[in-house]
């Protein structure tokens, strides 16, 4: 993990909002209009949140349609775990180094 990828974590799961909907799809997958309902939360407002926490990695999206021909999006979590410490910070922002190095050995000690 980058420090890129460790900001976008820490922010997706940084929000209240966001925190409801990972408790919410723990329980399994929904489609959208129904964890809204289950929210209480617009769906453009939901879709804000649901794409922050896919561009971390924490959900996936899957496009389907139902038996009357309707599309439904589907929103599941994925399996995840992080730990945050020094040592997960210090990895973090190596890992970015290195990318950015032309030799790719880092600039940090």
């Amino acid at each position: 993990m980058n420090s890129e990828q460790l900001l976008a974590l820490l922010s997706a799961v940084g929000h209240a909002q966001r925190l409801r909907i990972i408790a919410e799809l723990a329980d399994g997958r929904l489609y959208v209009s129904e964890l809204a309902r289950r929210l209480g939360m617009s769906r453009p407002l939901l879709y804000m949140h649901l794409e922050r926490l896919e561009k971390a990695e924490l959900v996936d999206s899957n496009l389907e349609l139902s038996a009357d021909g309707k599309a439904l999006k589907y929103f599941e979590l994925r399996p995840f775990e992080f730990t945050l410490d020094v040592a997960t910070i210090r990895a973090a922002l190596q890992e970015s180094d290195d990318a950015e190095s032309p030799d790719g050995k880092g600039t940090r000690k």
